[in-house]
């Protein structure tokens, strides 16, 4: 098997001017602008509709789906090294038509949506028109949806939905919700449960409340409540009882690109521990001298680079197989390992900034906070951890009789018995 750490040439090229693109037009529009995801601010048409249209020329507006929806169909590897890029800015993947959830919304639309869905839906997300939510997880459930008790009833020649929804991103911009409900509840959650598109506006969707994220001051995240929301046949999204198969098809890669983009973000951490290092002067000379200094950024280093290394043996394993299905314990520990190293990182650096460094001059508060919330979505790191161990003891059998395999004493003796005739020419010869 050959092992190559290089990049095509080709793509290089598209990944440099990505990267000055991000770093030069981008990344000051984090200063300046607010929700990437309310595109009734007249500031993103003034300001984003341009950038959209540069990327459009260089042939890299959502690059994870394929040609036929205006795409490169990038495997997970290639899609990773961008997504390293554009993580450094909260408005990268929106200007490059990949935000989630969004992507992952249009993604299975594409795969499993109808052809009138896709006209209503997917073109104009695909255009960067409007946003959208996705309504999964619920109050008492978490993420685990054998608890899940949203309800979707057959009425007529349509359906009822009725129950509540939890941290449905984006729920207050977006123009549609996809909504994951039990609509059989006498069989399995994983052959019981269907998606629908759900209009914004529907009768009976209620945003409770907006929930914000630490010390946010406007929520992004909805608190919905379905009250005999009544939606026409043709919103079930897949077939009846498919909706875990699709959540999968969503989930795994969305896991890969989030890994990405959290590694723009440790690196910015890291960046700006080294800048702090060899600029700031104590009694002794700069803490770039201190020793415990140099194991912090050591430790940061070594971090970073094992994490993304695993990010993209996992992302290429994807390629390779082409089913999630059978990566599914590297993406589990990649998920684990996520927030422990953005947390770790993004501790040090603050700490050598001081004061400075938990005041709300500098990122590290924010970005801390969101170390917590990786460590929450898409699933907790608890369940992720219980994937990755599961996975591995199936390739292990147990040992039969009182001892371990490895008891030296037991090795011992199997191996005399073994070479025993050899043992004792050599012995008898001497």
């Amino acid at each position: 098997m050959a092992w190559d750490f290089e990049t095509d040439p080709g793509y290089q090229e598209l990944l440099d001017w990505a990267d000055a693109f991000v770093r030069d037009e981008v990344e000051p529009l984090d200063l300046v602008l607010g929700d990437p995801y309310d595109k009734a601010d007249p500031r993103f048409k003034a300001l984003v509709r341009p950038l959209q249209e540069r990327v459009r020329e260089r042939g890299l507006w959502a690059c994870h789906l394929g040609p036929d929806l205006g795409g490169q169909g990038y495997g997970q590897v290639r899609l990773a090294l961008l997504n390293e890029i554009l993580g450094r800015s909260r408005w990268a993947p929106s200007v490059f038509g990949c935000q989630a959830p969004d992507s992952g919304n249009a993604e299975i639309i594409a795969h499993f949506g109808t052809p009138v869905q896709k006209e209503r839906y997917l073109a104009p997300l695909l255009a960067g028109e409007i946003s959208s939510s996705y309504s999964m997880t619920e109050p008492h459930a978490g993420a685990d949806p054998t608890l899940f008790t949203t309800r979707a009833e057959r009425d007529g020649d349509g359906w009822v939905l009725n129950g509540e929804k939890w941290f449905s991103s984006n729920a207050r911009h977006a123009a549609f919700v996809i909504v994951m409900a039990v609509s059989n509840p006498d069989v399995s959650a994983y052959q019981g449960m269907s998606m629908f598109l759900v209009p914004a506006g529907t009768p009976g969707l209620e945003i409770v409340r907006n929930v914000g994220v630490g010390g946010e001051r406007e929520g992004s995240h909805g608190y919905l409540r379905y009250t005999d929301v009544r939606v026409p046949a043709d919103a079930l999204l897949g077939e009846e009882g498919g909706a875990f198969a699709i959540a999968q098809t969503r989930l795994g890669g969305g896991r890969i690109h989030h890994a990405m983009r959290t590694i723009a973000q440790v690196r910015k951490a890291f960046d700006m521990m080294c800048e702090r290092a060899v600029s700031r002067e104590t009694r002794f000379g700069p803490l770039a001298k201190l020793q415990m200094t140099q194991e912090k950024i050591a430790d940061s280093w070594i971090e970073i680079e094992q994490f993304r290394l695993l990010v993209l043996r996992t992302a290429w394993l994807i390629d390779k197989h082409g089913d999630y299905r059978k990566v599914r314990k590297d993406i589990a520990a990649v998920k684990a390992a996520m927030p422990r190293v953005l947390h770790d990182v993004v501790q040090r650096a603050m700490h050598l900034h001081g004061a400075l460094g938990v005041s709300n001059e500098m990122p590290f508060a924010a970005m801390m906070m969101g170390a917590q919330a990786l460590a929450i979505a898409d699933g907790p790191t608890e369940v992720h951890k219980i994937t990755v161990a599961r996975q591995i003891l199936r390739g292990h059998e147990p040992v039969e009789g009182l001892w371990p395999s490895a008891h030296l004493p037991t090795r011992r003796a199997a191996a005399r018995e073994r070479y025993a005739a050899a043992l004792e020419h050599v012995m008898g010869n001497e």
